[in-house]
């Protein structure tokens, strides 16, 4: 996988490593509640994962690898490819993924606060947030054409 961030994109969203190691699972209940108001998008999801606290504990750990390994994105391969077999078999769209971004980033705000979550790391994390999410985008396409 290539990286179309900037070097300072990609410097913003690892710093944020050590928070998310801290707060990474406050952060995705947070967003959970806010996204999952949604039926269509509570939907898609395994409800006892969520209530147990284990999709939030994978999320939060998929976060944190990404930010981890955001200046090489080749050693998510595997997990990637892992999340979009996954959201491939559960009808993740395209169109699903603008209400994730509306959840997540706001969601680091709420946990973090506006003094660390600031401007910049919130449109760092913006602009990482839709280059993964064009690279699943992308995957869950051609395994859905592969399939059909």
């Amino acid at each position: 996988m290539s990286n179309p961030l900037s070097a300072e994109t990609i410097a913003i969203v690892k710093s944020t490593g050590p928070l998310l190691r801290k707060h990474g699972l406050a952060i995705t209940q947070r967003m959970y509640e806010r996204l999952l108001v949604d039926p269509e998008i509570a939907a898609l999801f395994d409800q006892a994962a969520i209530e147990s606290g284990e999709q939030p504990k994978r999320l939060a750990s998929a976060i944190l690898a990404y930010a981890e390994n955001i200046d090489n994105l080749s050693a998510l391969s595997g997990a990637v490819a892992a999340i979009t077999r996954r959201h491939a078999a559960v009808g993740v769209r395209a169109d699903h993924y603008a209400p994730v971004a509306e959840a997540l980033l706001p969601a680091i705000v709420d946990v973090l606060g506006g003094d660390v979550a600031t401007a910049a790391v919130i449109a760092a994390w913006g602009k990482a947030y839709w280059v993964l999410a064009g690279i699943m985008i992308e995957a869950e396409r051609a395994l859905l054409e592969d399939a059909a």
